[in-house]
């Protein structure tokens, strides 16, 4: 029996398909979107031969193409009859500092990290005002909290627009809807892959998820994940002159 439904976007590597692993393995059926088809295709034959009750609805999807996001979520409620948690988890890590010539790159990183996330949780919303129920969540980053330099400066940029946008949305008090903003910190995944394996803090894939899947559970308004070190790296970053945080990242 189904516990009920998770929409993941960004769903075909790193952090969205491992949580789609594990949603799968705590009774969710899913609704898995990317732009790599032939990888969801792979991912949903994993979580079947894992989970063989489990139902796993896959859609293409592109989440700067506006008209697309709110196709796609309406069909995930129309195939799994009820969107109860929304995972809006699609992202973009290029960039380069300003003024160097890569607009293109940092638009691209803006687009996608903070538009598309945009038309994500307008379309999620229409459904869950709809149903007069579900839970929205938004995958920001620990580099929100304060401006990044070099090439990390639109990507911060574009997880802080992202974290006030859901900030936005809880404040509103939905009938039914409740909003999560979940701030991952060093987590192995595709995103980084060329990171040397030594960077301090660096979690595992599994592991930094389950912590990510763990506070998303509970609804957690905000999470710093995984809680150690991040929660104090948090606050830190919060009180400490930008000439020391800069220093940290």
């Amino acid at each position: 029996m189904s516990r009920g439904t998770v929409v993941i976007t960004g769903a075909s590597s790193g952090l969205g398909a491992e949580m789609a692993r594990q949603f799968a393995a705590l009774g969710y059926d899913l609704g898995l979107s990317a732009r790599r088809t032939e990888r969801l295709e792979a991912l949903r034959e994993e979580i079947t031969a894992a989970h063989p009750d489990r139902r796993v609805v896959l859609q293409t999807l592109d989440v700067t193409d506006d008209e697309a996001v709110f196709r796609v979520m309406d069909r995930f409620a129309g195939e799994l009859g009820t969107l109860d948690r929304v995972i809006v988890n699609a992202g973009l890590g290029k960039g380069a500092a300003l003024g160097r010539g890569r607009f293109d790159a940092n638009r691209q990183t803006a687009m996608t990290n903070f538009v598309g996330a945009l038309a994500q949780t307008e379309a999620a919303l229409k459904v869950f005002r709809a149903q007069e129920r579900g839970h929205l969540v938004i995958i920001s980053s620990m580099s929100a909290l304060r401006g990044m330099r070099k090439a990390m400066t639109v990507y911060a940029a574009s997880k802080a627009g992202v974290a006030a946008l859901a900030e936005g949305v809880r404040s509103e008090r939905i009938p039914g809807v409740d909003v999560s903003v979940v701030y991952p910190g060093y987590i192995r995944s595709e995103m980084n892959e060329h990171v040397e394996q030594k960077t301090r803090f660096m979690a595992d894939t599994e592991t930094g998820v389950r912590a990510m899947v763990g506070a998303i559970e509970k609804r957690r308004a905000k999470a710093y994940v995984p809680a150690w070190p991040w929660v104090p790296i948090g606050w830190a970053m919060r009180v400490l002159p930008l000439s020391v945080v800069r220093k940290m990242a």
